[in-house]
């Protein structure tokens, strides 16, 4: 108590004499409180960057132009060497910076026209956010002119970064590695992993809690473009967390107090490659022969001596787009959706600063965003499915025919306006109360069927067949009508193969009838299987080696139907060859491993940075929702090299409950130690805590700048 004895303050004098006595104590506690509420709770006077336990970087900014410039520091602290890489490859310069190896990516990113189309993107930017996209640059710069030791010396020569990098990059990955995969067009090596993805949306009447909730996550490459960097963007008019690739500058998949979205890779067709009949010097369209565009472009290739070699590059190009391959007299032209899309960056930005689904609606409508679906969740309780994306307005032909080479010589394949939103198939809080998608058509995203494929263009999506990943994503929400939080996270993590479910029975029917003494043996390993891919499943690796030996177009006696997605293709069409099948590889699995029964761990590994630890998760066409992809790494053990790479469990409770992990840790930066400091954690299928409050922050606070 301050005051003791109450009688005293009855008078005046009293009152003052008791008050000049505490005094000095009531100065310092005020002094204190102020103190302790800058610290937790009111926004700073300047911009700082609070960053946690695990290298996350909490953006506070006084204003967005500050927070743009922080973020930009916060990347290049963590990942300085491989935005500045990225950066120099989407200017079509890597080959002149770090030598012949990167020629094809420069000519990939010139003949797509990526930095001249930049300077087009950064003048038609409203003022406000062009300011936005400079603060980024500037920050970035800003960092590497404070820390120049931390930046390796062979990646300076992109410095200084401008806005026009940051487009460029962002073109070079949305549009020129997502929308179209290079590999798949022009000399250049594929993906060693396709990007991928599972999302979920769970409306209050199948939640626990009676709060809707969401899953956010991504299956992408472990490294390179495709890298997660996760943090918090906290700035008058937004308060967002989550995660964007290196290099962009506004959060790509987030959540706030009120709502969050995650994306999925579509079936969206948003380019095709048009055949071209040659005449002259030129091609025949319409009738007519018409004349290649050409542009030269002067290259520089630095070679192992450090001199530059010189070449001319010149770019063909047809009504179409840039012709992109011509081989035994094949002349291929390339048509990618997206080109005037300058406003990807705000209508993410104004997705994240949404308070509503109204608002957030008519972010979407802007339509900027070139492909990937929308799934979202907010404290309202709605829930959505959006299959987002730049449709072409095609006159003919369902999904498969534009899959193919299309005829060049005729308008009538010429696409040249895309559907508005309100053509894209969506729902809004379905009967079902869940959502789901795993790179499956709109039409499966929850049953009963919310979307139908009639009520679309045959070419706005594929009409099936649902895969085996979907079906169990599909499975788990189904049977589930109240999932707590944590239960969620438990789903998430479910390295259940679906496909075993299917044909292991009779596999291991047919194995027992059978002569032969290695199939009763792998029968015997398949039998007490626990069917999963867990570090410690004693068959998976028998039985995914088995798969990867079939022909499963050939596999099934009941193909998948549409009348029956979630249960069909189901059974063995010819059990004795794939006994036989069987036999051979349980030979080779033993004679590899030792034995029959070798974990997957043993063999299925986490190597990334330091450490070296056993996997869990698998092949999602098998029907594993925890989803790694692997690479041989010539010991008969495999490596992670991409699959689950950030996850954000989030349930829109007050407040906000949330966990999340990026796999490989929140860095690249060499002698970072946030470079796969969270691989734990993804090999024993947790999530971390989110901090979001300054009072969290702080209580786990490694580090703080102030700008």
């Amino acid at each position: 108590m301050f005051f003791t004895a109450k009688t005293k303050l009855d008078s005046p004098l009293g009152w003052q004499k008791q008050f000049r006595r505490f005094l000095p104590f009531l100065v310092s506690i005020i002094f204190i409180l102020a103190m302790s509420s800058q610290s937790i709770s009111s926004a700073p006077k300047n911009t700082e960057i609070l960053w946690d336990s695990y290298g996350i970087p909490h953006i506070y900014g006084s204003n967005a132009q500050s927070a743009f410039k922080a973020f930009g520091w916060a990347q290049m602290q963590s990942h300085g060497n491989l935005l500045l890489r990225l950066y120099g490859q989407a200017r079509g310069k890597a080959a002149e910076y770090w030598g012949e190896e990167y020629l094809d990516s420069d000519k990939w990113v010139l003949t797509m026209s990526v930095p001249t189309r930049a300077s087009t993107w950064y003048k038609a930017q409203s003022p406000e956010f062009r300011s936005y996209i400079d603060a980024f640059a500037s920050g970035i710069n800003a960092y590497a002119k404070k820390h120049p030791d931390i930046i390796d010396d062979e990646f300076k020569v992109v410095l200084p970064v401008t806005p026009k990098d940051v487009l460029s990059h962002l073109q070079r990955v949305l549009l020129f590695s997502f929308v179209v995969d290079p590999g798949r067009v022009v000399d250049m090596s594929p993906t060693k992993t396709a990007p991928g993805s599972n999302g979920w949306a769970i409306a209050p009447k199948r939640s626990e809690s009676g709060k809707a909730m969401l899953l956010a996550n991504p299956h992408l490459p472990w490294g390179d473009l495709f890298l997660w960097y996760e943090a918090q963007i906290t700035a008058p008019g937004i308060d967002a967390y989550g995660a964007s690739l290196v290099g962009i500058p506004v959060l790509a998949i987030a959540f706030n107090d009120n709502l969050g979205w995650t994306h999925t890779v579509n079936t969206h067709d948003g380019w095709d490659a048009y055949e071209l009949k040659l005449q002259k010097d030129g091609y025949l369209f319409d009738g007519k022969v018409h004349p290649f565009d050409t542009t030269s472009f002067p290259l520089k290739i630095k070679q192992k001596n450090g001199s530059l070699r010189e070449q001319i590059f010149t770019v063909k190009s047809s009504v179409h787009g840039p012709v992109v391959s011509q081989k035994d007299g094949q002349v291929l032209a390339l048509r990618v959706v997206g080109q005037n899309s300058s406003g990807v960056l705000e209508q993410w930005w104004d997705m994240a600063r949404a308070k509503n689904l109204s608002q957030f609606q008519k972010a979407l409508q802007s339509l900027q965003l070139p492909m990937f679906t929308v799934m979202y969740a907010d404290r309202e309780g709605h829930i959505m499915h959006l299959f987002n994306g730049l449709v072409p307005v095609r006159k003919q032909g369902d999904f498969a025919y534009w899959q193919g080479l299309i005829p060049g010589d005729t308008s009538k394949t010429l696409w040249t306006k895309t559907h508005p939103y309100q053509d894209l198939p969506k729902v809004i809080d379905p009967a079902s109360g869940w959502l789901q998608n795993a790179n499956d058509p709109p039409w499966t995203t929850t049953f009963p069927t919310a979307i139908k494929a009639e009520n679309y263009p045959a070419y706005m999506a594929p009409r099936g067949p649902m895969d085996f990943r979907a079906q169990s994503s599909a499975k788990m929400l189904a049977e589930d009508e109240s999932i707590s939080f944590e239960e969620m996270i438990i789903y998430k993590h479910s390295t259940q193969m679906e496909l075993a479910d299917r044909i292991l029975d009779d596999l291991i029917g047919a194995a027992q009838k059978s002569q032969d003494e290695l199939a009763h043996r792998a029968a015997d390993v398949l039998v007490v299987w626990d069917r999963q891919a867990n570090a410690n499943s004693k068959g998976a690796v028998l039985f995914s080696f088995w798969v990867d030996n079939l022909d499963l177009d050939k596999t099934f006696s009941t193909p998948w139907q549409e009348k029956l997605p979630r249960t069909t293709p189901d059974g063995l069409a010819n059990p004795e060859s794939a006994v036989k099948i069987l036999s051979d590889v349980a030979a080779k699995v033993e004679k590899t491993y030792g034995r029959l029964d070798v974990a997957w761990g043993d063999v299925f590994r986490l190597q990334y940075g330091n450490l070296d630890l056993p996997a869990n998760g698998g092949d999602g066409d098998q029907g594993i929702f925890r989803v790694v992809d692997f690479a041989p790494t010539g010991d008969g053990r495999f490596q992670a090299i991409g699959g689950d790479s950030y996850v954000a469990a989030v349930e829109f409770s007050q407040p906000v409950k949330a966990k999340a992990l990026t796999s490989y840790g929140n860095a690249s930066q060499p002698n970072s130690s946030h470079v796969s400091d969270q691989l734990p954690l993804f090999a024993r299928q947790q999530l971390r805590p989110v901090w979001r409050t300054r009072q969290e922050i702080t209580a786990h606070l490694e580090e703080r700048t102030v700008l």
